[in-house]
């Protein structure tokens, strides 16, 4: 007997689309816990045998501090940057029509897919004081490779896809309708953009943002070429832990990752924080 549409028979339910639930959820959490979550807690253990008071000197020492310092100016200089510039990439690939848009789109993939060592090298061959792009600068009293603008640089670099790739589907989601009833109503192109626009956006753009901003901090290949690696002045948190690895000092390069490690999973829960408020804002409003 089959049920009132003629589709399934009674008293049986609705297979799922992807078979195997239970064995697809295991594989997903064998995985996770083998890529991601062992090689944290194998940190983390390595971290704790360090000891409070080793750890705290580990990290205020004035090298680990200058490190950091750096490494959270240049990542918030690039972050600053990729939200500017990957929201207008973003506007100008959804909202126009022009010839070369799908390789420029094409583009934007670049740096998930170019090793970051071979980005590193390139953008320190353009910026050097010899190079395409350092030479003018230079004359200019600029200087790019071998200093903080260097490491901004490849950062903003490496994450700039991660603004573009969650802006750019929400702004295509958007229903003209909505600008089109703001402009009936005398709002200046300006005015909908901050009225009707961006709130739809922030959520994601905060979230590429965030991404990238968690992306540059990690950010080791693309770096290490066009730095110059000074310590106190263009040395980063992820190449003094490598440093301190390749001196068998195990426990220190342990307390100086978990540190960054910290520091990125305090951000994330923040905006994940910030954007359910936005959405509970957003839904009372609405």
């Amino acid at each position: 007997m089959l049920s009132s549409f003629g589709f399934f028979p009674l008293g049986r339910t609705r297979r799922s689309v992807i078979p195997g639930f239970r064995l697809s959820l295991g594989l997903t959490l064998t995985y996770l816990a083998l890529i991601v979550l062992l090689p944290i807690c194998a940190l983390l253990l390595k971290s704790a045998d360090v000891g409070f008071a080793r750890y705290i000197a580990i990290i205020t020492s004035p090298r680990t501090l200058a490190s950091f310092q750096v490494t959270f100016a240049t990542a918030a200089a690039a972050t600053l940057f990729n939200a500017v510039y990957g929201l207008a990439l973003a506007w100008v690939l959804v909202r126009y029509d022009f010839p070369g848009k799908r390789l420029l789109d094409a583009l934007v993939d670049v740096p998930f897919a170019l090793p970051t060592a071979v980005a590193g090298l390139a953008l320190t061959t353009l910026f050097a004081k010899n190079g395409w792009f350092g030479a003018p600068l230079a004359q200019w009293g600029i200087q790019v490779a071998y200093a903080p603008a260097g490491i901004a640089c490849a950062m903003a670099f490496t994450s700039i896809p991660f603004v573009v790739r969650t802006v750019q589907p929400v702004l295509e989601d958007l229903e003209p309708e909505l600008e089109e009833a703001a402009a009936t109503l005398g709002a200046t192109e300006g005015r909908i953009f901050r009225s009707v626009i961006f709130p739809a956006l922030f959520p994601a753009f905060l979230a590429g943002a965030s991404l990238a901003f968690a992306r540059s901090l990690g950010e080791f290949g693309a770096v290490v070429f066009i730095a110059g690696n000074q310590p106190f002045r263009t040395e980063i948190v992820a190449l003094l832990a490598y440093i301190r690895l390749e001196e068998y000092d195990y426990a220190a390069a342990a307390a100086i990752a978990v540190t960054l490690l910290a520091v990125a999973f305090v951000m994330l829960l923040v905006v994940n924080i910030i954007q359910a408020w936005h959405q509970r804002h957003t839904v009372g409003e609405d």
